[in-house]
């Protein structure tokens, strides 16, 4: 099959958690000025793939004209595990001491050591996860002053895990499986659920993009339409795109639309919040921490990873927002998807002054 599972010889219980992530994914975070933005193909602010050469030449760019930032320490490119369900799986184990794993496949280079070793430092479960003969996915993530982010993500040679790979074996005893929204997945998604359902885990699915939705929101709508997917993640540009017929296409009905197919609905307003919908409770919770974010990368994933933790926890859906609101306001004060050591005590600090269940990460 030219695929091998890590650490075979030593099986720990099974994660509560599985992330689905076909190519597993290396990003490499920089803060840069106009003059390099302006100098790319594609719009500010977008994602539009490129090619290993592309990908070399911007990273070249970068390091040859980086800003420094007094924010930050003083790694001019800072290079993690990336990818949305990565950074809600590694928050979930690393933030709040939930057992976690990732389904996938890495390449035997030099950027897949470099996603094993993150992921391994941050307390992963890896033995779900391939090592395949090829290159890592890559992506970059180019941060503007205002926070913004532009990617330029390298996906068409790296290595992925396929729908037939898997087994039921990958998701026997574990409780949820993350999953993200995607047109060049949906085989292996499609198959990930139907096999996941049968072991009896609960789905928790993000909306990716406001693009995926746009353009290929008919897949996306027979997800929904299949009563599997248990728990709906959307930010506010997605859900507006997801119901864009309707007369009111605002956050609200959005919630509405989304809690008629899933038991948990949630839209993420940014700086506004949030809004979700849990049987026929409704509730809007603001936003946590400063309104200027440093880095917007992994808000919407860190927000996961807390409400994710409530669920888990049995807190009451306000909570569970509370939680994803000091979640997402952690990673947002620095640079990148991960959250440092620093953040993640100003996030039970928060948690403590709201009343809410700090996790036990003692274990």
């Amino acid at each position: 099959m030219g695929a091998e599972a890590f650490h075979k010889e030593l099986l720990p219980p099974p994660p509560l958690v599985l992330g689905l992530e076909p190519s597993a994914l290396v990003d490499h975070v920089a803060r840069v000025d106009w003059s390099l933005l302006h100098q790319l193909p594609g719009e500010h602010g977008g994602s539009t793939p490129v090619t290993v050469g592309e990908l070399e030449h911007i990273l070249r760019e970068v390091k040859a004209r980086v800003v420094s930032c007094h924010h930050d320490d003083d790694v001019d490119v800072k290079n993690m595990a990336g990818g949305s369900v990565a950074n809600t799986i590694r928050g979930l184990s690393s933030g709040f001491g939930i057992s976690s794993g990732i389904i996938g496949a890495c390449g035997d280079d030099e950027q897949g050591q470099l996603f094993v070793n993150n992921m391994n430092f941050n307390g992963v479960n890896l033995s779900k996860l391939r090592k395949k003969k090829g290159h890592t996915a890559q992506c970059v993530c180019l941060v503007d002053a205002f926070g913004n982010r532009t990617m330029r993500p390298c996906l068409s040679n790296a290595v992925k895990v396929q729908a037939e790979e898997l087994t039921t074996e990958d998701f026997k005893g574990s409780k949820w499986l993350v999953l993200r929204y995607s047109i060049l997945n949906l085989e292996v998604i499609q198959a990930a659920i139907l096999l996941a359902k049968q072991e009896g885990l609960l789905v928790s699915l993000d909306l990716a993009s406001f693009e995926m939705v746009r353009n290929f929101k008919q897949p996306l709508l027979n997800l929904l339409e299949s009563g599997d997917i248990d728990l709906c993640f959307a930010n506010k540009d997605e859900a507006t795109e997801l119901i864009r017929e309707q007369q009111s296409a605002d956050p609200v009905a959005a919630v509405e639309f989304l809690a008629k197919y899933c038991s948990w609905a949630v839209v993420t307003l940014g700086p506004n919040g949030c809004i979700a919908k849990h049987g026929k409770e409704i509730v809007h919770v603001p936003a946590i921490g400063e309104a200027k974010a440093i880095d917007a990368t992994g808000a919407g994933d860190l927000f996961a990873s807390g409400f994710l933790y409530g669920v888990m926890k049995g807190l009451s859906l306000e909570e569970c927002c509370k939680v994803g609101a000091c979640s997402g306001g952690s990673v947002i004060r620095s640079l990148g998807g991960e959250v440092t050591l620093d953040n993640r005590h100003w996030m039970y600090k928060q948690m403590q002054i709201r009343g809410l269940l700090t996790p036990d990460t003692s274990k």
